[in-house]
Order: C-alpha cells, then sequence, then structure tokens
C-alpha cells in the first residue's frame, strides 16, 4: 500500500463514538486510519472485535496500524511489554491483535514499553521487555508486519525518552521487524534534534507520527519544520506512513491540509 496521511482515531475525532470515527474519517478525505488499543479489556469479547472489524470495513478504510494493549492508560499505565507479571496477558492480546490484522490488513503493531515498577531491577525489567517484542515480532512475522516501539514525553515512569534508547531495545531483541515508530512531537519535547534522529536512524524507523510543540496541536500550531522534516526522511528512504495524532482545536481538526492532499501521500504519491 502506497505511503498515506493516516488518521488517528483515538485522540482525534472524538466526538463521534468509537465505532463511528473510522467513517468519520473516511468522511473526512482519508483513507487510512490507526487506533490505540480500542477495547478496555486487553482480551475482549469476540462480539467486541467483531463489531470494531466491522466498523473499519464498512467504512472503507485501512487500518494501517494498532496498538497493543498499554493497560490501564487512564490510571497512568503505559505498556506491557516489560512489567514483571503481565507477559501472559501481554501475548494473550498479541493474539488478539494479530487476529485483528489477518482480517484488516494491518501491518504494524506499536508495543508501549511500560513504566518501570519499584522494586524490581531495571535489567529483570528490559529482559521481559525483550523477550516478550520478540515473542510479538515471530507472531506476526507470517502477516508480514512490523513491532514499533516509541519514546514517550510526559509520563515520567517510562523509560525510553529518546530515539536512542529506542535504537537500544532494538539491538537487544535484534529483529529486522522490529522498528522505531518517530514520534516527532515525543522526540522534540523530550530534547532529541529532529534533523540528527532522521539522518542517523531512518532506516530503523517503521511509522511516523506528528503533533507540533509545544502543545501538541495541529502542524502549524507550534514550531516543528514539518515540512522540512518529512522532506528529509523522504530523502533518507522512509515511504511509510505519517500519523496525525494530535489534539483537535477548532471546528475542524484538519483545516491545515487540503482536502486533496488527505487521502494521498506526505509526498504527493498515490
Amino acid at each position: 500500500m502506497p505511503a498515506r496521511y493516516v488518521v488517528n482515531c483515538s485522540i482525534l475525532l472524538t466526538e463521534h463514538p468509537l465505532l463511528h470515527r473510522p467513517q468519520a474519517a473516511r468522511d473526512a478525505g482519508f483513507e487510512a486510519i490507526e487506533f490505540w488499543w480500542p477495547f478496555t479489556e486487553s482480551v475482549p469479547a469476540d462480539a467486541e472485535v467483531d463489531a470494531f472489524v466491522r466498523a473499519v470495513a464498512n467504512a472503507g478504510v485501512r487500518l494501517v496500524a494498532l496498538n497493543f494493549a498499554g493497560g490501564d492508560m487512564a490510571a497512568g499505565e503505559r505498556g506491557l511489554l516489560s512489567v514483571p507479571g503481565r507477559g501472559q496477558e501481554f501475548r494473550d492480546n498479541v493474539d488478539v491483535a494479530v487476529g485483528i490484522a489477518e482480517r484488516l490488513g494491518t501491518k504494524a503493531f506499536n508495543a508501549l514499553y511500560g513504566n518501570r515498577v519499584d522494586g524490581v531491577p531495571p535489567a529483570i525489567q528490559d529482559e521481559n521487555a525483550t523477550a516478550n517484542l520478540a515473542h510479538a515480532a515471530q507472531r506476526a512475522g507470517p502477516i508480514g508486519a512490523d513491532i514499533l516501539v516509541e519514546p514517550l514525553s510526559g509520563v515520567p515512569g517510562y523509560p525510553l525518552r529518546t530515539a536512542a534508547d529506542v535504537i537500544a531495545v532494538l539491538d537487544r531483541v535484534g529483529m529486522p521487524t522490529v522498528r522505531m515508530l518517530a514520534d516527532l512531537y515525543h522526540l522534540t519535547v523530550n530534547g532529541d534534534d529532529l534533523a540528527r534522529v532522521i539522518e542517523a536512524y531512518t532506516e530503523r524507523i517503521g511509522h511516523v507520527q506528528i503533533a507540533d510543540a509545544p502543545g501538541r496541536g495541529a502542524p502549524g500550531t507550534g514550531g516543528i519544520d514539518f515540512h522540512g522534516h518529512l522532506t528529509h526522511l523522504a530523502a533518507r528512504g522512509y515511504r511509510g506512513h505519517v500519523s496525525l495524532e494530535y489534539r483537535a482545536d477548532g471546528p475542524d481538526p484538519f483545516g491545515w491540509l487540503p482536502p486533496a492532499r488527505r487521502g494521498g501521500s506526505p509526498w504527493g504519491q498515490r
């Protein structure tokens, strides 16, 4: 599938019920979407999964990326990979996510690393994450899907903050389908130099997300040079998707992006 702008339907279009958001994205002119884990449980009922798959399929959009379950996100949890005692929950969730992907053609899964747990040596938590990422990559391999790992900002207990932090995790796993999710907002807020990150690591990047900084608003509300950085990514060989993962402000959350460009590639390619 050619590169597309992607609407993150977990942070955008939230004025609509979750199952209506794929259609809302299509109505706004987009052909590709992604979701954080869209269920309250790591292993939801089959009827919930079926309803979600139907909503995406009926809207005529592609679900190009899906988060694995991240735990209780509202309570501050950010992933299961490294957390002691959550390995089986994570692996059961991988089975559900891969099943969804088989039905919808999804080719990327975002695996949030998990916050540090007091009283457990960080090395043990990192060993958990390495084993769980390898398992996820093996499970997703037959459908040709990548596993993504991203840095986050604003979560003190989350240990991956820079591109170098993520690359160290990828190197420990040592599997080419485990790749970096380059969220330009989080990298900027955490102090990374985006030009240097792109120059050094583009070949390790499997997916890109954008929001402006400060504020996590739409492009143009802050100071990130998206045109420059996306052009740089393209020059370095990146041909993946660019996901819109920002907080909406105003009646049209996509007003910065002309309708004629919403269904196409960030680089003008169809």
